[in-house]
């Protein structure tokens, strides 16, 4: 695999940053995106848009059809049961929001438990604190290791007859780690609990087969699959939508509407009301034909190449303490430097042209649990080489002198 030769594919690798190239890592919080998804965008613009699903005329048809076959793609790449199960979100954190409103409204009672771990961003903890303020639920959180993993015995022994939703992250942003999600999904089973995965972090990274994990809901950022902004993925069953209610009203998810009642339209167009990020939808098309044309398993393989790379160079470094080593690691490392806030670490990364996160990454729960405010974190793309990591190294080194440590 040419690494290279991807990396060419992205017009952002041109730029310099501070009169360095750009060495991004930074891709857990949004990667690049790739030329052929930003030409997708533009040649929709120029040549196919209209609002979708209401015109007759020819453009009309045709962004209908382009929007559409994007949620194909989708469903064919995540191996869906039926296109009916893929819904169209701002986000991942749109998504989740969905679920945990409707389901929590008519499902989620005074006294019921919600079920999530240590390990989750913001995002799936937030939209279950509204339902417990407004229900009088409970919310339980499975406890991580040292490691920073949650193996399935924690959820085991917290689920009770109350407990009425699992959710829970597939990969961790902070630590890197690869939750057992089939097998929690197959517990979850048993007691006939429903179970939501944010699959932020792992959808880029992964395999995704939604048939085989069993799972009753998945959300996905499609910025963070060399996707655009603005766009996310509900995966639901179809048993869960026909049974919920509509998250948000307007045009287009309405079947009927008179004055003394309104029917709505069937799923997936019951989720999507208003005029949708249509543009945003087809460029997304192409991110996941990127991706499909290179290989999610050489993916995984290479950014493990990376990654281990990585722990191994930054492990040498005696002032560097990594967060977390989970025997599952995705490609995020987090760490500290003793003496130096995380960032300052980033601030100064930059003026080497190396890009980072610092802070909690939405993560205050989990950084709290370690003993600590923030961390920096360097997570992988499939544009990364060992040659990024040695810049790293020697960021890093230079921080230390700036800091005299």
């Amino acid at each position: 695999m040419d690494i290279k030769l991807i990396k060419s594919q992205f017009p952002i690798f041109q730029e310099k940053i501070n009169g360095k190239p750009l060495i991004y890592l930074d891709s857990a919080n949004s990667s690049q995106k790739p030329k052929r998804v930003i030409d997708r965008i533009s040649k929709f613009y120029q040549k196919e848009f209209s609002n979708i699903g209401r015109s007759v005329h020819s453009l009309a048809v045709t962004a209908t059809n382009r929007f559409e076959e994007t949620r194909d793609i989708v469903k064919k790449y995540i191996n869906a049961k039926s296109r009916e199960e893929i819904i169209f979100t701002k986000n991942a954190t749109e998504s989740i929001n969905l679920i945990a409103t409707t389901y929590g409204e008519k499902f989620i009672q005074k006294g019921d438990e919600i079920l999530i771990t240590e390990l989750e961003h913001h995002s799936n903890y937030v939209p279950w604190h509204f339902i417990r303020q407004r229900k009088g639920a409970v919310i339980k959180f499975a406890e991580c290791n040292d490691k920073g993993e949650v193996d399935v015995d924690e959820i085991r022994k917290l689920i009770s007859s109350k407990t009425r939703i699992i959710a829970l992250t597939h990969l961790s942003n902070v630590t890197g780690a690869i939750l057992p999600i089939k097998k929690i999904i197959d517990l979850a089973k048993t007691k006939k609990i429903p179970v939501l995965i944010d699959g932020s972090q792992a959808a880029p990274h992964l395999p995704l087969n939604m048939q085989e994990l069993g799972c009753d809901f998945y959300a996905i950022s499609c910025h963070k699959m060399y996707g655009p902004t603005g766009v996310g993925i509900l995966y639901a069953k179809k048993k869960w939508l026909d049974e919920l209610s509509p998250y948000h009203g307007g045009g287009g998810m309405i079947e009927e509407v008179k004055k003394d009642g309104i029917t709505f339209a069937e799923s997936p167009a019951k989720y999507e009301a208003g005029t949708l990020q249509t543009a945003e939808v087809v460029g997304f098309s192409e991110s996941i034909k990127f991706i499909e044309n290179i290989g999610i398993k050489n993916i995984m393989q290479h950014e493990k190449g990376i990654m281990e790379y990585g722990l191994e160079q930054l492990r040498k470094n005696n002032s560097v303490q990594i967060i977390g080593d989970p025997k599952n690691r995705g490609s995020i490392i987090s760490f500290t430097i003793k003496g130096i806030h995380p960032h300052d670490i980033a601030t100064i990364l930059d003026e080497d042209g190396v890009a980072i996160r610092a802070g909690h990454h939405c993560c205050q729960i989990l950084h709290e649990k370690f003993g600590i405010a923030a961390t920096a974190r360097v997570s992988l793309g499939i544009y990364n080489s060992k040659e990024d990591i040695d810049v790293l190294s020697k960021a890093i080194n230079n921080c230390k002198k700036v800091f005299k440590i």
